[in-house]
């Protein structure tokens, strides 16, 4: 029996708008050095090198903290840290030069093998790096010399969009240079929000150990707000301290220009694909506005409402409306669109002279049922109609009876319709009148 291919090529359809949309965008991926010393890094370099294939400019910035922690101890050297920063005196700059430079030698041979097992083994990807990142010495705070710590001062964005043009994969240390040759650490998650900022990157993507930010009750956050994100720091202090840092940095990188930020696991064979290529992806995204939204709907989005409502009316769930009748009245639909996708509409028919309306065209699709979104664009609808003057709004339905009464609903009798609408009645349809007062 040949293979089901079926998942396979839905997905494929799924993902062709964000291979089309992402292609010539700036992306920045900061990972740390657990990450590269974990199994999972030689699938996730695999990942990175499909990404650029596919025409993304790609600037990655990697940590090395676990290196460094080693080789720190091999040679004796205590880790000094004051409020989470590490005080790096000359001997742990030593130590920080070497395993950044092992690190750096062991990425650029892992990318120069392309996608093994792959039509793209050994395809020719270069990597450039560079002194890019000026910096400037943290100083002394709370009487504390941090000495070779550092704070970046100014990102070279110029020079790395060149890089980029070129086609190159453009690759940062934790590292800054001074104007007089000195080299400072810095934190990688702060480099990456700092070029991310610079480049007004499309994304920048935290690659961490743990799968995002959860609530309280430990379930998976996935879409923040900068404002919500800004709240969960200030009022919680379950945060583990990696999420805090990374978090922390997607909130400033929003501010600064940076469209979308992204919280995934490093831990997790092809969590960066999931979360670019799928509409919900696999982690926490942070952006300055709601990545899913209710609006009003325009002519363009013609093709995704027919997409809903189609097989709805198939089935004899939603009586059929031409196209040039939903084109007439598609000022009366609103939509919920989830990353340039609609997923579900309704619209409201108001009538005239008459403080009353119809609730008509309710669809979800399939995939996003049960997720309450239905719910929540009935309440927009509702506001709307308030905002209308509308003191009563109706629906006729033949399958989701209860549905209704359990929002408000009452069943009510033909005679209640507007007599214009009473005169269009299907009676072989045979559908109930629901009538809520608002």
């Amino acid at each position: 029996m040949p293979p089901d291919n079926s998942s396979f090529i839905h997905w494929f359809r799924d993902s062709a708008p964000y291979i089309n949309a992402f292609r010539g965008r700036t992306f920045v991926v900061s990972f740390s050095g657990e990450a590269i010393e974990g199994g999972e890094f030689p699938h996730l370099v695999h990942d990175l090198a499909l990404l650029n294939s596919l025409g993304i400019r790609l600037v990655l910035v990697y940590g090395a903290r676990t290196r460094i922690e080693r080789i720190l101890k091999e040679q004796n050297i205590d880790s000094r840290y004051h409020q989470g920063l590490r005080i790096t005196d000359h001997a742990a700059l030593e130590c920080i030069k070497q395993a950044v430079g092992s690190l750096r030698l062991e990425i650029d041979a892992l990318f120069s093998m392309g996608l093994a097992n792959s039509p793209m083994a050994g395809a020719d990807i270069r990597i450039s790096s560079g002194n890019y990142v000026t910096a400037q010495p943290l100083g002394i705070r709370d009487g504390i010399d941090y000495r070779h710590t550092g704070e970046l001062r100014r990102v070279d964005a110029a020079a790395i969009s060149a890089q980029l043009d070129g086609g190159n994969i453009v690759l940062l240390p934790p590292l800054g240079y001074s104007p007089t040759g000195e080299i400072f650490n810095l934190r990688a998650e702060q480099v990456a929000c700092s070029v991310g900022q610079a480049l007004a990157a499309e994304k920048l993507i935290y690659l961490i150990e743990a799968t995002g930010l959860h609530d309280p009750q430990g379930k998976l956050v996935r879409e923040l707000t900068v404002t919500e994100a800004e709240q969960q720091l200030a009022e919680r202090d379950d945060i583990p301290s990696g999420i805090v840092l990374a978090l922390a940095s997607a909130i400033s990188a929003c501010h600064g220009q940076v469209h979308r930020a992204h919280l995934l696991d490093s831990r997790v064979d092809g969590t960066l694909l999931q979360e670019l290529f799928t509409r919900d992806g696999t982690g926490t995204l942070v952006a300055m506005e709601r990545f899913e939204g209710i609006r009003s709907a325009s002519i363009a989005d013609m093709g995704g409402i027919l997409e809903l409502i189609t097989p709805l009316e198939q089935a004899g769930i939603l009586v059929h409306r031409s196209r040039e009748w939903l084109e007439m009245e598609i000022e009366q639909f609103c939509v919920v669109e989830r990353d340039g996708a609609i997923i579900a509409c309704a619209a409201l028919h108001p009538f005239a002279g008459e403080k009353i309306a119809e609730l008509a065209g309710l669809a979800v699709h399939p995939g996003y049922r049960g997720e309450q979104r239905g719910g929540r664009l009935l309440e927009f609808i509702e506001h709307q109609a308030r905002q209308q003057g509308i003191e009563r709004l109706f629906a006729l339905t033949t399958h989701t009876l209860h549905w209704f009464q359990e929002r408000g609903y009452r069943v009510a009798v033909i005679d209640e319709l507007p007599v214009s609408r009473q005169a269009m009645y299907n009676y072989q349809r045979n559908s109930k009148v629901f009538i809520k007062a608002l």
